[in-house]
């Protein structure tokens, strides 16, 4: 076949290499082709002439080079092919324009091309903030960068804050000279604001696909939808709720409910041992069912309290604590809040509902008579509202005592500072938080450690016990299929 290419004056331009950041793979179960980042979890589909042809793209090449033995390989290909194939990758940010050029393929202009690294924004792109990007400003001295778009969240300090205000406004350069940031330092910048897509023209990656460990059968997610359309009305019709004085009343509610429980103590030990004689097992089930309802009604209490002071809740779902399912909702949109007080009640608000609900069921329990079927079901949702209320408020674990202790100290990411802590100082390092929540880390980070090697240890113990005991060589077979599975590459490594 004769080649078509000194029919139109295609403009020559010399290919980048995009092997640094880049890579050609095929998916998996497919045979599919993509272009994939190799340092973040970004690919684009490629055809296969698209994928013989980015083969060249090392930096060696020039465009006209690589037609010709695209040509040789491929019939029909447009005499333009590779031209438009370099558009596409500057359109797609893998490969970047540093100095204005004519677009158009048949311009003359010459175009300086340089290797778009996916997980940076570089000095030559002028980054610049997303017109929805808000800054909310707490009062420990700190600002909360909150993208409702992606709903993301970025902390920073003053000094911080004050440089990249100016991005988009002044050069890169100019901020890291202006405001004594080295280069290395605003790059790292750079590149959390990209990953929390606070830049425009950058999106949050998504979390790369991992392999299943059976570890993940003691706590994983499963998201159903978005609620939080569904939520302005009935956080509208129930505002009462969140007063001053309901506050008042429930918490007099609980004092009165507490004072009575505590009375009857006895009574309801005895009841306890009277209801498991008798029920057995019978009882794990609907024990089990309640606590759910529990969880789930705990959710929604916080849901509902995020949405009355102005936060958005984008998920929800269902989640399996030891393959027990139950509710969750994302309120991870209370970090937005600039009133502690209003953070900590969002926290808050699911404990009050599980209290509120142990008491009620107490009355129940307390008035219904000892024949009747209220009797047994009041006593089992008031064990289920305190079981579950006690393993939440436990602030070791991410549940909402950890949330509180975040909300009521003002120290978010709370267990991840308090370890940073630790191996600043055994590195003779400088501590960089403030003096005044040195007691708190200091007190946290052991105990956090000691938690997670008490009750996981304990969980694994028995897990494996169990397993010795019942089923040895089924268990042995299952964990040889899991090394398997686990370990053999997958079809796009």
């Amino acid at each position: 076949m004769t080649s078509t290419t000194n029919q139109i004056p295609i403009p020559e331009y010399p290919c980048p290499d995009i092997t640094v950041y880049w890579r050609i793979a095929r998916l998996r179960r497919s045979q599919q082709q993509v272009l994939a980042a190799k340092n973040a979890t970004i690919c684009h589909e490629i055809a296969p002439p698209e994928s013989y042809a980015l083969q060249y793209f090392t930096g060696e090449f020039t465009t006209g080079q690589i037609q010709s033995y695209c040509e040789q390989k491929f019939s029909d290909l447009p005499p333009d092919f590779v031209v438009q194939l370099l558009e596409r990758l500057i359109d797609l940010g893998i490969v970047v324009e540093q100095s204005p050029v004519t677009r158009h393929p048949l311009g003359n202009d010459r175009q300086r091309l340089s290797t778009g690294n996916p997980q940076q924004i570089t000095n030559d792109q002028q980054p610049t903030f997303k017109s929805c990007v808000q800054w909310i400003e707490h009062p420990e001295g700190y600002w909360i960068l909150r993208n409702p778009e992606d709903m993301t969240y970025l902390q920073i300090d003053r000094d911080t804050g004050e440089a990249i205000a100016n991005l988009g406004k002044i050069p890169v350069e100019a901020i890291s000279q202006q405001y004594q940031i080295s280069p290395p330092q605003l790059d790292r910048i750079l590149q959390f604001l990209a990953a929390t897509g606070m830049l425009v023209g950058t999106h949050p990656p998504k979390p790369p696909p991992k392999k299943f460990t059976p570890l993940q059968l003691l706590y994983f997610k499963i998201s159903l939808f978005n609620p939080d359309p569904w939520l302005h009305a009935p956080a509208r019709i129930l505002r009462w709720i969140w007063s001053q004085p309901f506050l008042l009343l429930l918490l007099s509610f609980l004092a009165v409910s507490l004072v009575f429980g505590l009375n009857s103590r006895s009574q309801i030990l005895y009841e306890g041992e009277i209801l498991w004689q008798t029920q057995g097992a019978l009882l794990i089930v609907p024990f089990g069912l309640l606590a759910m309802l529990v969880v789930t009604i705990h959710e929604f209490a916080h849901a509902l309290t995020l949405k009355h002071y102005g936060g958005i809740v984008p998920e929800i779902g269902l989640l399996f604590m030891l393959l027990m399912p139950a509710a969750y909702t994302n309120t991870s949109d209370s970090y937005g809040l600039v009133k502690r007080r209003q953070r900590s009640l969002v926290v808050g608000a699911g404990v009050l509902c599980q209290l509120a609900i142990g008491a009620i069921a107490f009355w129940l329990w307390y008035f219904s008579v000892d024949n009747s079927w209220l009797k047994p079901v009041g006593y089992l949702l008031m064990v289920a509202a305190l079981f579950t209320v006690t393993l939440n408020l436990n602030p070791m674990a991410k549940f909402d005592g950890y949330h509180l202790a975040v909300a009521l100290t003002g120290i978010n990411n709370l267990r991840y500072r308090s370890f940073k802590f630790y191996i600043n100082l055994l590195q003779g390092k400088g501590i960089e938080e403030r003096p005044r929540y040195w007691g708190i880390l200091a007190i946290y980070a052991p105990l956090s450690l000691l938690y997670l090697l008490v009750v996981f240890g304990s969980i694994l113990r028995l897990v494996i016990y169990w397993i010795l005991d019942h089923t040895p060589i089924t268990a042995l077979l299952l964990f040889l299929a899991w090394l398997i599975y686990f370990f053999f590459p997958r079809g796009d490594e």
